[in-house]
């Protein structure tokens, strides 16, 4: 018998998780179901999330979700968010495969790629301030005299701020789990996507560590230049895996998308 957290969440969220609760019982796995209510009115009656639902989860170590409102441009952060960053859930792991008699646009290009994602840093960590408060307004004025090239040049008063923190450590760690799964799955290739040819500082960060992460793992390089003067990751598990059988390349996100689909 395993226990899992199920969080059924509002709109069609319950609908959706009691038709995968019976699915998930057809395959004869027995399941002791922890159903913790976690929807947009038992947030906003509590306050937040029930100090209950990250208590199952932790105890349980698997929950399954169903979706759960998050207020646009107001209101409570996203329960996403909140249960990645409480829960340390770094890597969105999204495998994209076609099947066998299962019909979509991109049936004959046979499909099988799997996407992971930074969940913690970037845009997603969260750091906001909004337009019209004394601390923002302060912010922008520290910002504006630290900076030496681009300022923010709109009215302070009218102005909201995000943000954008990426850290060598956490890049590397989620490098890391992506090159440990493409081992452990036979993947060919790993891509580092970014947009680094406009936020030079963090997403060209990204780069630089993404590339030193595959040099650690003895991947080839799509282009030989990318591997030369970049030192293997410290941090990262130089020596256990050998990923020379796979192919490190790099792609700007507005091309990734584009190939994603044209030729995914």
């Amino acid at each position: 018998m395993h226990k899992v957290t199920l969080l059924p969440g509002d709109g069609v969220g319950p609908e959706i998780a009691e038709a995968t609760r019976k699915c998930v019982e057809a395959t004869g796995v027995r399941i002791e179901w922890d159903v913790q209510e976690c929807g947009i009115e038992v947030i906003e009656a509590k306050g937040g999330v029930p100090a209950s639902v990250l208590e199952s989860i932790r105890a349980n170590k698997v929950a399954l979700k169903a979706p759960i409102t998050t207020p646009i441009g107001k209101g409570f952060r996203s329960v996403n968010v909140y249960l990645r960053q409480e829960l340390g859930l770094y890597a969105c792991v999204r495998p994209c495969k076609t099947y066998k008699g299962v019909r979509t646009f991109f049936d004959a290009c046979n499909v099988d790629l799997v996407i992971v994602r930074e969940n913690t840093e970037d845009l997603y960590a969260g750091v906001e301030f909004k337009a019209g408060e004394a601390v923002t307004e302060k912010l922008i004025g520290q910002i504006n005299a630290a900076a030496t090239g681009k300022k923010i040049s709109t009215d302070v008063k009218t102005t909201g701020i995000s943000i954008k923190p990426m850290s060598v450590e956490g890049t590397t760690r989620i490098a890391d789990y992506a090159f440990k799964y493409a081992v452990e799955h036979k993947r060919k290739s790993v891509t580092s996507i970014s947009k680094a040819n406009i936020m030079k500082f963090t997403d060209g960060l990204w780069y630089d560590v993404t590339r030193a992460v595959a040099n650690s793992y003895k991947a080839k390089h799509e282009w030989a230049d990318l591997a030369k003067n970049v030192p293997p990751s410290p941090t990262a598990n130089a020596g256990k895996l050998d990923a020379g059988n796979i192919t490190y390349m790099e792609r700007l996100i507005d091309n990734m998308c584009m190939q994603l689909v044209q030729k995914p």
